[in-house]
């Protein structure tokens, strides 16, 4: 088993250099622009697939971050038609915001407004801003920043609803995908607008920013949180009624670490105590319930049942957020499951024939053929961001 802090660090190297040359060389669309809608488990282009603000988003936003982190990755260009191709085809320049979907041509076919979606929108805008200077991204991200403060904050009850029409009016259906419960609030976008916020403090300053994101802290330790569980509730409706006993592990234990780095940047110590003391919390009973030694971390757990399969992205949350909490508090279980959570990615989630990662595996260690390479929520934003934090924190 791995001990040394070189070794892993070399390790990580070249799996993200791994993982960006697969999207380099894998993801960009040469006869419509942009990038390609789907690639299947077989790394075979599926024809003529819608193009997706999620992905898209999250192309920006990791081809940047790679790019500030080191330059001899070479993502630039990446970035730049990431960008590019965002502005000129998913803006909705009548309405503001994003749309949800275009056809491979470039032609809207979903143009619901997602805060999720806006969100990563924020997050992506606020990385590259941070790459090139560009004061027009920078105001891009603070106008839908206001937009979404504007149109989708609940006054009445707080938090943020989750979904509208294009015309930002009240749409009946709000889910984010076809697994997710129709609920006008859910963590899930909520953590991903206080990821977003936390990006875009950081590069403007902006005090309506950093209010919003301190009552985001407050938001997951006062209504997400289950104080007794240490886990998050994922779904509500607009009066804060929880609507499932779903237990998300990848979210909670994501949710860990990025309330640590939301709390920092606003600079208040005491609540930065309070979170860092519940991170740890969070991450007993993350070990306890979601880790198998040797073998990952599980999905989830819904009425009792639990969902052995590993996805590829709580693998790599799981490991960050216990580096986050090694810094708070060295438990040797801490290091010790990172690096176990590590043989297991290694052993089993990359995808060594065609590269980046499968998109999950069963509880004997098959992959599922039926999913995506690259796709609507398969992306490189959560395998790249992980191991460029683990290297800086190592």
């Amino acid at each position: 088993m791995i001990s040394n802090k070189e070794t892993l660090k070399k390790e990580f190297r070249i799996e993200l250099l791994n993982i960006i040359s697969y999207w380099k060389s894998n993801s960009l669309d040469e006869v419509n622009g942009g990038f390609i809608g789907a690639r299947d488990h077989d790394n075979n282009i599926r024809i003529n697939q819608d193009k997706g603000i999620i992905l898209n988003t999250r192309l920006l936003w990791t081809f940047s971050f790679v790019e500030n982190f080191d330059s001899s990755f070479s993502c630039k260009a990446e970035a730049d038609r990431a960008y590019r191709y965002l502005k000129a085809n998913f803006k909705d320049n009548r309405y503001g915001g994003v749309f949800w979907s275009l056809s491979f041509k470039g032609e809207v076919t979903n143009s619901r407004k997602q805060i999720y979606a806006q969100a990563f929108l924020i997050y992506a805008l606020s990385e590259y801003y941070k790459l090139t200077g560009d004061q027009n991204v920078l105001n891009w991200a603070l106008e839908v920043f206001d937009l979404i403060e504007d149109r989708a904050k609940d006054l009445n009850n707080g938090g943020y609803f989750e979904a509208f029409k294009n015309d930002w009016d009240t749409i009946e259906d709000m889910r984010l995908s076809e697994k997710d419960l129709n609920a006008s609030k859910t963590m899930n976008t909520h953590l991903h607008l206080l990821e977003a916020y936390t990006s875009l403090y950081a590069v403007s300053g902006n005090f309506k920013v950093k209010n919003a994101l301190d009552n985001l802290i407050h938001l997951h330790l006062e209504k997400f949180l289950n104080s007794s569980t240490k886990h998050f509730y994922l779904f509500f409706d607009d009066h804060w009624n929880n609507q499932t006993d779903i237990i998300s592990y990848g979210h909670d234990i994501e949710a860990a670490w990025l309330l640590i780095e939301a709390a920092h940047i606003v600079e208040d110590k005491s609540l930065l105590q309070k979170v860092e003391s519940l991170a740890i919390q969070i991450s007993d009973i993350f070990l306890k319930e979601a880790y198998v030694k040797s073998f990952g971390i599980i999905n989830e757990k819904k009425e009792g049942v639990v969902d052995e399969d590993r996805h590829w992205w709580p693998q790599v949350e799981a490991m960050l957020g216990l580096a986050f909490v090694s810094k708070i508090e060295a438990k040797q279980s801490y290091h010790d499951a990172l690096i176990d959570i590590w043989q297991f990615v290694k052993t089993y989630i990359i995808d060594k024939n065609y590269g980046e990662w499968f998109f999950r595996i069963n509880k004997e260690g098959k992959p599922y053929e039926s999913e995506n390479k690259i796709g609507m929520w398969k992306c490189p934003y959560h395998n790249s961001r992980a191991l460029v934090k683990l290297i800086q924190m190592l």
